[in-house]
């Protein structure tokens, strides 16, 4: 049986030089280079799977409050408790092509899976692992990998691969600290022996699945993860992936749930503001990406039936790009491998917009105003040197008359997407306070209706950009 801690001949030949295990001549290209594709990607698929899908928000019958992946903690599972549900995790009805067809219909470009969550599981084969796919009835009868399966599907379709990856880990014997409902001896673990540990399975995720686009990583806010720990982490993946993102959690810099990242030198390629999407933007060259929910849990969860409308997620969607930031939005599958039907008719619905509508999302760069009272805008450069500007139109005027106020630009040209909505649009003109924009009949779309206003030039505000 494998052990959990790393033998001697493990330690010599995958862990030489640790922290900075592989080691490659290649140097990272910078920043504006790797991200370029994720910032014109705008919409992401967030999935959290695990055996916390099993109990689902349940334990020895009682119904744990709180989210559905943290149920160990939240109902105070001792670990050897906790353990035996990998005897029981089989997905028979787990299906990766059907999973990245579902991103495709939604319009997502990239994916970001739970590869480990807190509770310690792997759902991948692990080296350095019992606690992981290969020793569950799914991996041991199928010798089956679920990350490699739906790496395979996705490059198949164009998707782009992240794998989530958690810092802190409940199971392993040497995570410090000691949580209250764990009641083994802290002095037998070894805290510099888990970071051997985490590089380790880091290493095998990066390494053993073709090229990864994206490692997310979680967990860091306990006092036991450093900044130097964190440093060395987000070396260690560069040197296995030069082209890869690393977002914030890597390091100590998060500032909170809103997530950006504090002044100092702190690792991490992009902000995580986690259930809200920023009042403001940040500029040129700051990125950051908002991960949500559907509902009130991230991994499945029963009877959480608290589910946000479509109308809410597209607008979500808008409002993250009209402030230069990407979304990413969670779906939480079932133990037996389903994405709940909930959240798939959403995602339907989220890419039927923008089969229309996704060329005011796609590439776009944040709006030339802030919240504006009607909807948000999103911009474009365009080759002949003039700007598109977007308009996501939430509340139709009822006068007919859409105002982009401080908007000086002389108009070019203006126009509704959806089909023939040409006749929707009758005109616009420049004021000298905003482009007034004159519309006809009633709004086309329940979600948000797109208006393209093409500006000559940059576009030019007598408000700051947010």
């Amino acid at each position: 049986m494998r052990c959990l801690l790393f033998t001697a001949l493990f330690l010599a030949t995958l862990l030489a030089g640790f922290p900075g295990a592989a080691d490659t001549s290649a140097a990272p290209p910078p920043l504006d280079k790797r991200i370029a594709w994720w910032d014109e990607a705008r919409f992401g698929m967030f999935i959290h799977w695990g055996l916390y899908a099993i109990p689902a928000g349940e334990w020895e019958g009682r119904e744990i409050h709180g989210i559905g992946e943290w149920i160990m903690r939240n109902a105070q599972i001792k670990p050897r408790d906790y353990r035996p549900l990998a005897e029981r995790f089989n997905p028979t009805r787990f299906d990766a092509e059907a999973w990245v067809k579902l991103m495709k219909q939604a319009g997502c470009k990239y994916f970001v899976i739970t590869t480990k969550h807190h509770d310690g599981f792997a759902l991948f084969r692990s080296a350095v692992s019992d606690y992981d796919i290969a020793n569950t009835p799914f991996g041991k009868d199928n010798d089956r990998d679920i990350m490699r399966e739906l790496a395979d599907a996705a490059r198949k379709e164009g998707i782009r691969i992240g794998w989530y990856h958690s810092i802190m880990d409940w199971q392993h014997p040497d995570y410090l600290p000691r949580h209250e409902w764990d009641d083994r001896p802290a002095e037998t673990a070894d805290f510099d022996r888990f970071r051997k540990y985490l590089h380790a399975q880091v290493q095998e995720i990066l390494t053993n699945y073709g090229e990864i686009d994206i490692i997310w990583f979680d967990g860091e806010w306990e006092a036991t993860w450093t900044h130097e720990h964190g440093v060395a982490l987000y070396d260690h993946c560069q040197k296995l992936a030069p082209n890869i993102l690393i977002n914030n959690r890597v390091d100590k810099g998060r500032k909170g749930m809103q997530g950006m990242t504090k002044q100092g030198e702190f690792r991490g390629d992009f902000g995580t503001p986690e259930q809200e999407v920023p009042e403001h933007g940040f500029g040129e060259g700051v990125y950051w990406e908002s991960c949500m929910t559907m509902n009130g849990t991230w991994g499945y969860k029963a009877k959480d039936h608290n589910w946000k409308s479509t109308t809410t997620l597209i607008r979500h969607l808008i409002d993250t790009a009209s402030k230069g930031g990407n979304y990413l939005l969670n779906v939480g599958p079932t133990a037996e491998g389903l994405i709940p039907r909930p959240s798939v008719e959403r995602l339907q619905a989220m890419g039927k917009w923008l089969e229309v509508n996704g060329e005011a999302v796609y590439g776009t760069k944040a709006g030339v105003v802030g919240k504006l009272g009607w909807g948000r805008s999103t911009t474009k450069a365009l080759d002949d040197g003039n700007t598109a500007v977007y308009l996501h139109v939430f509340d139709w005027p009822a006068d007919g008359r859409l105002v982009v106020p401080g908007l000086t630009n002389e108009v070019v040209g203006v126009s509704g997407l959806h089909l023939d909505r040409m006749r929707r649009v009758a005109g616009a003109r420049q004021t000298g306070k905003g482009v007034e924009i004159a519309l006809n009949g009633e709004a086309w779309d329940e979600h948000a209706s797109v208006i393209r206003l093409v500006v000559k030039g940059e576009p030019k505000t007598e408000q700051a950009k947010p």
